[in-house]
């Protein structure tokens, strides 16, 4: 086990986040990198335990077409910032990774601008790809060579040269020498030639235990780059688009054959593939911008907490904020934040908090981070799956339809749940927890502490359970599911009942005697509304008992 594998990410584009200009004069040094200490202790109160941050080194605009690996770009800060900054999130337990721009460098960097004074006689010239000195560019070099992307703004590093290699392995011992870093994600990492990035892994082997390298991969079979001789992990663009869409369509199909297919990638194990789940981040619009319901937001989030993988929050989203792209521009992804302008988010904003709960969940239950998976449930709108260890099953129920639904779903560790984002507790009857699935929500069902499941449970357990006082049950969607307390008259002074106790306590025990009748029915096959009703027409208690007895 790595810090990685239980890790939930906060991840903050700072030159956007700190307000930076958008362009650099590379003058005096300008310390907004210490705007974000305030920042470690929101991101604590998400649940978050590390955070990727990045770009930071010094670049001429956005960040990516780097100036110099070893200086914190000068809009942010100097170097003491970057080292008290790690600094101060180690001090509170949060681990941190960078971004690595090993793919490309910016015009500015000491290599190119070598080449653009040397030419043929620059001992850097073959540090780049297909520099031509017979052609031309926009910036009228007098030659071309090979960008990134698209853009002669980003000269592509030749990753095949040695000296290229050492320069860029010798970095990542410098910034953990220097900032004490934890891990690093791979820029344009599915572009990166393989055998660079086997020298990275060596790097990140020999520096520090645990050293997680992560890369931005789109497309593709992730196994390519997910293995013990290159990366830790990669992005997971494939779930991110099949969480924003199978909500947007009400088709959880997609989600769910989606992480059938990455699981199988890795083996169908749980410590397979860990890839970095998002469902927004710099490049892409926000989450909220994108989900046509508003209200998908917490069944979308539910599911990012709780499927295999590592989770991410991109900053800003836990507010719910808006961002689109717009004339391709990607300003509107990275806005400068006050935190101070979210004071009372944790009290006032229900997005907030469910961001909050979900990291304490996460960080509470191993389940999430160790645990197999396995589906249950699948409709286009309801969608249930277990993680398992050897130890514990927790269930997860999501719901993307704007009526609530009940769920029957299999349970196997226990003889009670507690919703841990409801706080309902149900019992495990007959190898089974019915559960009602809040409109657009969800919830992540674990097993009570000391509630280990006794295997031989059946109808006479059943029956025990029923010994004592239920507080009456409303059908609603042809399940009873929402408990009202019983009245608090306790007149006389003897231990029975009141008149209006005793009919609840009567009500109660029908009722929960119907709820049991329901889930043995339905583990023993198809159960059509005719049967349903027959079962919720039958009040006689006797006459309930015997139906019981009768399985």
């Amino acid at each position: 086990m790595a810090w990685y594998d239980e890790a939930i990410f906060y991840h903050i584009y700072p030159l956007g986040l700190c307000g930076a200009p958008k362009e650099n004069n590379y003058g005096e040094p300008v310390h907004r990198l210490r705007e974000l200490l305030p920042w470690i202790r929101h991101i604590k109160e998400m649940g978050c335990n590390a955070i990727y941050i990045g770009p930071l080194f010094e670049s001429v605009g956005h960040g990516y077409e780097t100036t110099d690996y070893k200086k914190l770009d000068s809009r942010l800060g100097d170097n003491q910032d970057l080292t008290d900054f790690v600094m101060a999130c180690h001090n509170e337990g949060i681990r941190v990774i960078l971004d690595g721009v090993f793919n490309h460098t910016g015009r500015d960097f000491f290599a190119f601008q070598d080449i653009r004074k040397n030419r043929e006689n620059s001992p850097y010239r073959d540090w780049y790809c297909n520099v031509n000195f017979g052609g031309n560019n926009e910036y009228n070099d007098g030659f071309s060579y090979e960008n990134w992307g698209g853009y002669n703004l980003l000269v592509k590093l030749n990753q095949h040269n040695p000296a290229v290699r050492d320069y860029i392995c010798d970095v990542i011992r410098f910034w953990v020498s220097e900032f004490d870093i934890d891990g690093i994600r791979l820029d344009a990492a599915d572009v990166l030639d393989f055998e660079y990035m086997k020298a990275l892994r060596h790097v990140a082997n020999e520096v520090k235990p645990d050293f997680w390298l992560m890369g931005e991969v789109i497309h593709g079979d992730y196994t390519r780059w997910v293995n013990e001789g290159t990366l830790h992990s990669v992005t997971n663009y494939h779930l991110h688009k099949a969480l924003y869409s199978g909500h947007n369509d009400h088709n959880f199909f997609e989600i769910a054959h989606t992480v059938k297919r990455l699981y199988e990638m890795g083996g169908n194990r749980p410590e397979g593939l860990k890839l970095y789940n998002f469902v927004d981040n710099h490049d892409v619009e926000r989450i909220h911008t994108k989900l046509t319901n508003k209200a998908h937001y917490a069944p979308v989030h539910v599911l990012l907490y709780t499927l295999p993988g590592v989770p991410s929050i991109y900053y800003g989203s836990e507010f719910a904020i808006e961002g689109k792209k717009e004339q391709g521009s990607d300003a509107s992804l990275r806005p400068a934040l006050k935190l101070d302008d979210f004071s009372d988010a944790l009290s006032q904003n229900p997005c907030t908090r469910l961001i909050a709960r979900l990291g304490a969940v996460r960080q509470e239950t191993p389940a999430l981070s160790y645990g197999d998976y396995r589906e249950l449930i699948l409709t286009n709108r309801q969608y249930a799956f277990s993680r398992n260890t050897e130890e514990v099953s927790v269930i997860v129920t999501v719901n993307n339809d704007d009526s609530d639904f009940v769920m029957t779903v299999p349970a196997s560790s226990a003889d009670t749940y507690i919703g841990k984002l409801s706080g309902e507790t149900v019992s495990v009857v007959n190898g089974n927890i019915v559960v009602n699935v809040r409109a657009n929500s969800g919830d992540i069902w674990v097993p009570l502490p000391g509630e280990e499941k006794d295997e031989t449970t059946g109808v006479e357990d059943v029956l025990d359970s029923l010994s004592e006082p239920t507080a009456p049950t409303e059908t609603k969607k042809m399940i009873v599911e929402e408990k009202t307390e019983a009245p608090a008259d306790t007149t006389g002074t003897d231990s029975t009942p009141a008149p209006d106790s005793q009919k609840t306590f009567e009500e109660g025990k029908v009722a929960g005697l119907q709820e049991a009748i329901i889930a043995i029915m339905e583990s023993k096959g198809p159960v059509t509304d005719q049967m349903r009703k027959d079962v919720y027409n039958q009040t006689h208690y006797p006459s309930l008992i015997n139906w019981i007895k009768s399985f």
